[in-house]
């Protein structure tokens, strides 16, 4: 002990320098070791297998489209790339990619669930249960009948969440809420199955379901006093403090002065 504690400083650090040394000499061999293992052929990938949401894609299909994208063995395959090519696919919202041992990978998938057309007639866009927009072959949509919304760049969300606020609302007065459109102005204009167009207004969620719900409440009231349903309506603008105003099909012109409510 005290023979250590006699050496010089000089050794006491050659000595330190040499053992650092052999600890980078050591994770050296083993990166280069590691790296070597991973390239060998015995460890590239075998199978991928696929689970999950598969309504819009097979695996066979998916296997097809991914395989030649993704590069490395068992060991070195970026997981995050893979994950990335994955959700790159029409209809595929979300991939959980992972190893499994001892050549496979394993993909689980979530699929996106349509709720309505996204943007004008035309365009590729949907909109998901999520309120996110997505571009997929509409031939390929599955439910009839959806509806459109539109509206300002990463507006979906709140679009699709006035959208299923009001449309129990108009149900029960049997109009069929076909499109709603968020203006740059940020007023709500309703379109109708009906050919009915409604000028909701601006403001909060409260604010355009409280006129919504006057309007509504008073609307087969004012429809009965001309000998016409509901289905009538042809315009209808909720954008005044005190009332509405409204249009009927054949009925010349109709101002709420006396409909205000």
């Amino acid at each position: 002990m005290t023979d250590e504690l006699s050496l010089p400083v000089d050794i006491r650090l050659m000595n330190l320098m040499a053992f650092v040394m052999l600890l980078a000499f050591a994770a050296l061999l083993v990166s280069a070791l590691s790296l070597w293992v991973a390239r060998q052929q015995a460890f590239s990938l075998h199978g991928i297998a696929v689970t999950g949401e598969l309504s819009h894609n097979n695996a066979v299909t998916l296997r097809a489209n991914v395989t030649p994208r993704l590069s490395g063995t068992f060991f070195s395959i970026d997981l995050e790339r893979a994950r990335l090519v994955f959700e790159a696919l029409p209809w595929v919202r979300k991939a959980v990619v992972r190893r499994e041992f001892p050549d496979r990978l394993r993909v689980t998938l979530q699929e996106h669930k349509t709720v309505a057309y996204w943007g004008v007639e035309g365009e590729p866009k949907l909109v998901n249960s999520f309120g996110e927009v997505f571009e997929a072959n509409l031939g390929e949509v599955e439910q009839d009948a959806l509806p459109r919304l539109h509206g300002p760049d990463g507006q979906a969300p709140q679009v699709l969440l006035m959208f299923q606020t009001l449309q129990p609302l108009f149900e029960e007065m049997d109009m069929t809420l076909d499109q709603l459109e968020l203006t740059a102005h940020g007023g709500w204009r309703a379109h109708f199955e009906e050919g009915a167009v409604v000028e909701l207004g601006s403001g909060s969620t409260p604010e355009v379901l409280a006129r919504t719900e006057r309007f509504l409440r008073t609307l087969t009231q004012v429809t009965s006093r001309f000998g016409r349903k509901s289905d009538a309506l042809e315009t209808a603008d909720l954008r005044h403090e005190d009332g509405y105003a409204l249009r009927l099909r054949g009925v010349s012109t109709l101002a709420t002065g006396g409909q205000k409510k």
